[in-house]
């Protein structure tokens, strides 16, 4: 890997793990918002009992425990850059007495695991944040058994995103942030279609699918949503860290006023959008 993707990973490695207590606070919150591109996933994997699955980008353990309750007979193996958000997810396999499950600190451009060792692939919400994420493809289709399948989960395009666009686009503003560089990881930068389709393509992939699944980020008002924001969205978080009080009560005040014009109910269920590519080798 090259010098500046590696120092991508390594910064990457130090912000979840510097975020994973926020994500285990909001952990149920946000595993329930998340739930439907999990099943859709597992849905598109076709499991059987006796498979043996990598859920890559694994986090706090969803959906890689949700599919451990379905290959009963086999065995889930759970991987993470950041150590922080593995331990979340033992404890959560703990709570569910889910012993089928192994964890993994590694970077996905260099999975630790022999040729044609797993019968199936999920990654929820990774990609966006892959340094080089053909790489990543062409380490997920060596790691597959031959017909063996991988699904993913991706963010839509900002339109399709409320959720995220509400905050992050009026800190932008306020604190006039340079743009990131065409590429760079980010929420959106997997959200065009055919964009993770074309990636699976070019790794070898074949009956590839897409499925867009939308839907509400359910907050009920607008503290929950900014608390949230501030806890788990690590762009924001970082950006917030560099503002002055008063900056950041104006972009506090202009964000509820954005909400507010969307949700005039004052429930704050923010749209969001995503894309289940799944492929097999």
């Amino acid at each position: 890997m090259e010098l500046a993707l590696e120092q991508i990973r390594e910064q990457q490695k130090q912000t979840w793990n510097k975020f994973s207590p926020g994500w285990r606070k909001w952990d149920d919150f946000t595993m329930d918002w998340l739930k439907p591109m999990g099943e859709e996933i597992i849905q598109s994997l076709q499991l059987k009992p006796t498979d043996k699955v990598l859920d890559i980008a694994g986090g706090t353990g969803e959906p890689g425990l949700s599919i451990a309750n379905l290959v009963t007979q086999g065995k889930v193996i759970i991987t993470d850059l950041a150590e922080g958000m593995l331990e979340v997810a033992r404890e959560n396999a703990a709570k569910k007495g889910i012993t089928n499950i192994k964890t993994v600190v590694c970077d996905v451009s260099e999975l630790p695991f022999a040729d044609e060792s797993f019968d199936a692939v999920s990654c929820r919400l990774g990609f966006m944040y892959f340094p080089d994420m053909l790489l990543a493809a062409k380490e997920i289709a060596r790691v597959l058994k031959p017909s063996g399948r991988v699904a993913t989960a991706v963010w839509g395009t900002p339109d399709k995103n409320f959720w995220g666009t509400a905050a992050m686009s009026t800190i932008n503003k306020t604190m006039q942030l340079p743009g990131p560089p065409p590429g760079a990881p980010g929420l959106f930068r997997c959200g065009n279609p055919g964009f993770i389709a074309d990636l699976f393509s070019q790794a070898g992939f074949k009956n590839i699918s897409e499925t867009e699944i939308g839907g509400k980020l359910e907050c009920g008002n607008n503290d929950t949503y900014w608390n949230f924001t501030n806890d788990v969205v690590a762009p924001a978080v970082a950006a917030l860290s560099k503002a002055d009080e008063a900056t950041i009560a104006k972009i506090k005040s202009d964000v509820f006023h954005l909400v507010d014009q969307k949700c005039p109910d004052k429930k704050t269920a923010l749209d969001y959008g995503a894309v289940v590519i799944s492929g097999q080798k």
